[in-house]
């Protein structure tokens, strides 16, 4: 296990009902003058907006609003979300929404304390300060309401990049399971897929004797494979949708992925799917993961071997661990196609014509030298042929 720090202070409310704590929440982590950033028009129609809102001015807090934010969240609104927070003297950003909103909310909060384009960040520049987020959580996915990451796309070039920072991390995270229960399941599907693949990023390590992570990562796996068909079968199964809904926090707030190497490979070449199509985020990690997969699994047998025998149940075979390994792949592949997601290129409307676009952009795009580095380094070549699996 290699040295780490690990700092995780987001105040965590689960439950019914918590959304009407977030004036108090807000209040208590020094807010005077809100922001409140969400999507679309599921909020509205809800009235979840209208009991956050309620919540502030129970509490006397001023507030300003900006809705709009898109799945694959645009530079474009965080422009706008900057001004306005400087405009209005905005102390305090409350999303309400799901990982798109918060990161969006989140780069409005580095961009509030910052005199040059926020964009900045997201090429690499450390983050040192940002104004308090805090989050009404909506969709089980990202892992935002309690992650130092953000993802944003720029839409100038259409480049889809992340920024991470302690600074970043919600100050506070209402998580109500029952504010899931009207997602569509595809939604549903597609942000099962997100928190398993946050976890099989972590899993994919090159550092050796990780045993407490691997088992850690391993249960909320299984935790993943239990409850994602309840859910899709019963979208009103509260006790599902809370352990999915924990499971996706505990999966990418870092508390697995410390003392250990990261992969990333397949979050960094799925973005460019997301970002030229638009697809959701899930839906394009579901075509992706087993591509991937199956393209560097000889870098470590026995580790894909291990997730298959000890996950997926798949019988270890030590004369022919290979066999093991594909078959948890298999397995992988099989389950997010059982709960509606796509599996091939062309079930995201992307099109093999567009692969050599979608490698210039992944390795040679704004910040990018040629390559991409996680579990395995991966040059253009490595890439085409990725996305060329995905097109079979």
């Amino acid at each position: 296990m290699e040295n780490f720090t690990f700092y995780s202070p987001t105040y965590f409310d689960f439950g019914k009902e918590t959304e009407s704590h977030a004036g108090k929440l807000i209040k208590r982590f020094g807010g005077s003058k809100v922001l409140i950033h969400y999507g679309g028009g599921s909020v509205i129609r809800s009235g979840l907006l209208d009991r956050v809102k309620k919540s502030l001015e129970d509490e006397s807090l001023a507030y300003v609003m900006l809705g709009g934010v898109q799945p694959n969240p645009r530079s474009g609104l965080v422009y706008e979300g900057i001004e306005l927070c400087k405009k209005e003297g905005v102390d305090f950003i409350l999303a309400v929404g799901g990982g798109s909103v918060i990161d969006s909310a989140k780069a409005i909060a580095i961009g509030t304390c910052y005199d040059g384009d926020f964009w900045d960040f997201y090429m690499g520049k450390p983050i040192e300060e940002a104004i308090p987020v805090g989050t009404v959580l909506t969709i089980a996915a990202a892992g935002s309401e309690g992650s130092p990451d953000s993802v944003i796309t720029k839409e100038e070039g259409m480049l889809k990049r992340a920024t991470s920072g302690n600074v970043l991390r919600p100050k506070f995270s209402i998580l109500n399971p029952a504010l899931t229960q009207t997602l569509p399941p595809y939604q549903t599907a597609a942000g099962i897929t997100d928190i398993m693949a946050h976890l099989y990023e972590r899993y994919l390590t090159n550092t050796k004797e990780v045993e407490v992570t691997d088992r850690l990562l391993e249960a909320l796996l299984l935790t993943m494979i239990h409850e994602g068909p309840r859910v899709i079968a019963d979208p009103d199964n509260y006790e599902a949708r809370a352990n999915i809904m924990w499971a996706g926090m505990v999966g990418h707030n870092n508390t697995c992925g410390v003392g250990r190497s990261q992969d990333w490979n397949s979050h960094t070449i799925e973005h460019e799917l997301s970002a030229l199509y638009d697809c959701a985020h899930g839906a394009g990690l579901a075509v992706t993961l087993p591509a991937v997969f199956r393209y560097v699994y000889k870098h470590d047998v026995m580790r894909f071997a291990k997730v298959a025998s000890r996950v997926w149940g798949c019988q270890m075979d030590f004369d022919n661990p290979e066999s093991t390994a594909l078959a948890g792949i298999t397995a992988l592949e099989t389950f997010l196609k059982s709960i509606g997601m796509p599996v091939r290129f062309d079930e995201l409307g992307a099109k093999k014509e567009d692969i050599p676009t979608l490698v210039k952009n992944l390795c040679y795009g704004e910040g990018r030298d040629g390559k991409i580095q996680g579990f395995v380094t991966l040059y253009a070549e490595d890439c085409r042929k990725i996305y060329e699996m995905m097109a079979e």
